[in-house]
């Protein structure tokens, strides 16, 4: 004696004996129980209740270069393992439309179809790009190949495998739940500022050491640290390192400036400060100067330390008054 679910499967076998590859768009009468956005703005996802005749529409929303995949989760009650065969599960792509809440008709094609398995909590993962690096395993299965996103939304469906059922099948309530599979990808977009005295000179931007060609694109790299470097002849060198988290773009900005070397000064408050013969108000912040040979005079009371120092173009230099304490002992 064949079951149910086996001569449901036998059937279908014989009337798509060319696999998914042959299948074409058909005519659907659905009751849909409602969409789910997978979304970057939502990583755990949303869910949907349904019933034995319904389905569920899943969309993909806004920024989805960080996904390999979506993740579907079925939650079957306890008491429909009395009635293993009873229902079946189909995955449909390339809908013609979207079809609000309610009972619609449209055209499909269908991506796969079988019973549902003997679990209460039974797992689909699918795909939406190649070098997704998913493989089924006993908690889950991949249903379908390469579902691209110009083929989404697609359709979760709820239908009968036998001609008749027990009134208690017909009550059950399903939950279908619906979420991104994330890559080990963030992004990141770097902003540029141009100093008003220099606008617009040509620079070079390198991540992990490869040109970036269009820095203000949001570029995928692996999570992780990475390191920036700008390299140009009319602005100072930049060198940083920066943090890509999952999922997440990072917004970088840099402030370009100009080669003017920059001085820094050190010194206690009651110290006097002379840059060139010429007193620095304002230690705590830097002065501008030629490249050079220049002379630095710190002035404490009747005590002075002169110090001579070469600038070049592009440098920031910081200069300090280091006070030393000599201990000796003798006999």
């Amino acid at each position: 004696m064949i079951r149910p679910w086996r001569a449901f499967l036998y059937l279908f076998l014989l009337t798509h004996p060319g696999g998914v590859e042959s299948l074409r768009a058909e005519p659907l009468h659905i009751s849909n129980a409602g969409n789910i956005l997978v979304s970057l703005d939502k990583p755990g996802g949303d869910s949907v209740s349904l019933s034995y005749t319904d389905s569920v529409v899943i969309t993909l929303n806004g920024e989805i270069r960080f996904f390999r995949g979506i993740e579907l989760e079925l939650i079957v009650p306890q008491a429909y393992m009395a009635h293993r065969g009873s229902l079946a599960l189909a995955l449909y792509a390339n809908l013609d439309r979207t079809p609000e809440t309610g009972t619609a008709d449209l055209d499909a094609q269908q991506l796969s179809m079988e019973p549902i398995p003997n679990k209460i909590r039974i797992i689909y993962q699918i795909p939406i790009r190649s070098n997704h690096g998913m493989q089924a395993s006993p908690y889950s299965s991949l249903p379908t190949g390469i579902v691209p996103p110009e083929s989404f939304p697609i359709l979760f469906r709820i239908l009968p495998a036998i001609k008749s059922l027990s009134e208690e099948v017909e009550t059950m309530p399903f939950r279908l739940s619906a979420k991104p599979i994330f890559s080990d990808e963030g992004a990141v977009r770097i902003a540029t500022r141009y100093p008003e005295q220099l606008p617009r000179r040509p620079f070079t931007v390198l991540i992990d050491d490869e040109v970036v060609e269009r820095p203000r694109e949001a570029r995928l790299l692996k999570e992780g640290e990475h390191q920036l470097v700008i390299i140009s002849d009319d602005y100072r060198n930049e060198n940083r390192r920066f943090l890509i988290e999952r999922g997440k773009i990072l917004d970088l900005s840099i402030t370009l400036q100009d080669t003017t070397p920059l001085v820094y000064f050190e010194a206690p408050d009651n110290a006097l400060i002379f840059f060139d013969n010429e007193a620095v108000d304002n230690g705590r912040q830097p002065i501008t100067t030629e490249p050079g040979l220049h002379e630095v005079r710190f002035q404490m009371s009747d005590y002075s330390v002169v110090k001579p120092m070469t600038i070049q173009r592009g440098k920031t230099y910081r200069v300090a008054l280091a006070v030393d304490v000599s201990i000796s002992e003798s006999d």
